[in-house]
């Protein structure tokens, strides 16, 4: 029979009609493509997709789902496509907490309830709950001009459905869904991520997405993942998930989905080594607050608030321990206040569950900066927490207070990092400062290792007052020099220093450099006895003990340079390459070396 059909491929429309639904029965399979977390690079879910429609004479699934449309069958082929979907995810052996994202047409909107009733039944028998289910909303028409939408979306949510809005950006409407209606993610279409890497325009729009996304509580996926690159590029801008060639491809083949993919792990694994002076505090900040979930009952929420009378409001999970918001006690005074308004609340008629009373909260992976928090806290306003999630699930929420408290202990913490003796931040913020410059690739970046040559003997000859003196007077002279916002000075320790700046010209800085050594060679000299200035050397001790003469001191710097649309997630394998040079301008006539990275 399918062989049959396939022959038949050129006229298969002409007959489908009433037999569509049929003829995909027997050749279109549902493909899995696994959607990703960024950070550990677990499985979250997979979307639904489908595939075979070629061997029945459709260009695309489109053109499959558009001509279902026209014979009236899209109900019964999305019924059927979406009951094969949860069969399949059924089966597989590591579903558990995973998500089946399944698409649904805008002009299945009308006919929205049979479709959840057909596939409710379905869930129930699989044993899936419904939280392991979201819809996405396409974009090609404008979901909320039909008027049935709301009342579809308000009993998804009911049921414990999530929502995601698909092809963000290119759409119809999406801004609208994004402000009016409870949705979970937020999907960015793959035209905003070709490219991210080295398109400013491109990066900026991104970046935007994702922060104001995690203000309103929306988790960011990114569609169509190509490149290391692009990967890179959406971690850095905080993307929670990703899905793309680069992780998988779809497959048809049970056997070849994976719980995790090891490759996305090792990507930047340098940089996730350890924990970030950001990440450190928050942990100790967080606060493990008792959960809800969606749809207990409201007697349990009166119970937690007679629990923990201190409290006013609780974090509320779906069934997959992912936040859905809080669930605050100013909602339920009204009813509490209200003669029988507790019996009227647990009334199953009246069908008020916990899921009606959830506010919007932040939601941000415990991975954020203090600093991008304290912005998502303060541009969400009336908002009482920030939720944390850890790899996608609830971790804790910290307060307005608890974000003030980690932002003065990190000022303290930076404080404390600098040098005593130039007041200059110290190796902790240098790292920081070439971690997330490294990153961000939207602009040109220099990296300078500064390392005075011949500091010792000086040090020794003439006491560490003047060896401090020489310290004192190179950070003057970087002050002098690098002064513009943007510009990063620090001080290594001892004779070494760091100096970092961004979108500057490699003729611009050359320049600079060689006045900065310039001018340090010719006050530095100041410092010798006028006999070893006229001698141009001093006696001194190596470092193995041994006496020899040595040149005036003078300093030699590294340079590194990351080309703009280079995105590196790697710190060490930058200091690597910044010490490689540094010894190669150590060993130079001028003291000065610039190369760009891996050239």
């Amino acid at each position: 029979m399918v062989s049959q059909l396939m022959e038949a491929q050129p006229n298969a429309r002409r007959f489908a009609g009433d037999q569509l639904v049929t003829l995909v029965k027997l050749v279109v399979e549902n493909a899995f493509q696994p959607i990703v977390e960024v950070g550990t690079g677990a499985v979250f879910g997979y979307e639904s997709l489908l595939r075979g429609h070629d061997r029945i004479g459709y260009d695309s699934p489109l053109d499959l789902i558009d001509h279902a449309a026209e014979a009236g069958q899209l109900l019964a082929l999305e019924q059927m496509v979406s009951t094969r979907a949860v069969a399949k995810f059924a089966a597989l052996p590591d579903r558990a907490g995973a998500t089946l994202f399944l698409n649904l047409d805008v002009r299945l909107i009308r006919e929205g309830n049979a479709l959840i009733d057909t596939l409710l039944d379905q869930l129930r028998k699989a044993q899936v709950p419904p939280s392991s289910i979201c819809f996405e909303l396409s974009e090609r028409f404008d979901n909320t001009q039909v008027p049935e939408f709301a009342g579809l979306v308000e009993r998804l949510r009911r049921s414990g459905f999530k929502l995601a809005i698909d092809d963000f950006g290119v759409g119809h409407g999406e801004m609208k869904l994004l402000c009016d209606y409870p949705v979970d993610y937020v999907k960015i279409d793959r035209h905003f991520i070709a490219g991210l890497d080295h398109n400013p325009r491109k990066r900026h729009l991104v970046k935007n997405i994702v922060n104001f996304c995690h203000v309103l509580g929306v988790r960011v996926i990114a569609e169509g993942i190509e490149t290391e690159t692009e990967f890179l590029a959406c971690r850095e801008f905080g993307v929670d998930l990703v899905q793309g060639w680069f992780i998988a491809r779809p497959t048809t083949l049970m056997a070849e989905l994976k719980s995790a993919f090891p490759h996305l792990q090792d990507v930047g694994k340098a940089r996730r080594a350890g924990q970030s002076l950001d990440e450190i505090l928050i942990r100790k900040q967080i606060e493990a607050l008792p959960t809800v979930f969606e749809h207990e009952s409201i007697e349990h929420v009166f119970d937690l608030f007679r629990r923990h009378p201190g409290q006013s409001f609780f974090p509320v999970l779906n069934a997959n321990g992912e936040p859905r918001g809080i669930i605050n006690e100013r909602h339920l005074k009204e009813y509490i206040y209200q003669p029988f308004g507790r019996d009227l609340l647990k009334n199953k008629v009246y069908e008020r569950s916990i899921s009606h009373f959830v506010d919007r909260a932040p939601i941000v992976g415990l991975d954020a900066d203090a600093e991008r928090l304290m912005t998502i806290f303060a541009n969400m306003e009336g908002s009482d927490c920030v939720i944390l999630t850890e790899n996608m699930r609830y971790a804790g929420v910290v307060s307005a207070a608890s974000l003030i408290r980690i932002i003065n202990e990190k000022q303290l913490k930076t404080a404390q990092d600098q040098n005593p003796l130039t007041g200059l931040p110290g190796n902790r913020a240098i790292r920081d400062f070439m971690r997330d410059s490294a990153l961000d690739g939207d602009a040109t970046r220099f990296f300078c290792y500064c390392d005075f040559d011949h500091f010792k003997p000086f040090n020794d000859h003439y006491g560490f007052h003047q060896g401090d003196h020489a310290i004192s007077l190179f950070a003057a002279l970087m002050r002098r020099y690098f002064f513009s916002e943007g510009d990063f000075l620090g001080h290594v320790g001892g004779d070494d220093f760091f100096i970092g700046v961004t979108d500057w010209t490699r003729e611009d800085l050359t320049e600079i450099l060689e006045r900065l050594l310039s001018d340090f060679h010719d006050d530095v000299i100041e410092l010798y006895s006028t006999a070893d200035r006229k001698s141009g050397r001093i006696r001194g001790e190596d470092r193995l003990g041994h006496a020899r003469d040595f040149p005036l001191m003078r300093c030699s710097i590294g340079v590194l340079e990351l080309p703009a649309g280079r995105v590196i997630d790697d710190v060490d394998a930058i200091s690597t390459e910044i010490a490689e040079l540094k010894k190669r301008a150590k060993d130079g006539e001028s003291g000065l070396e610039i190369a760009a990275l891996g050239m």
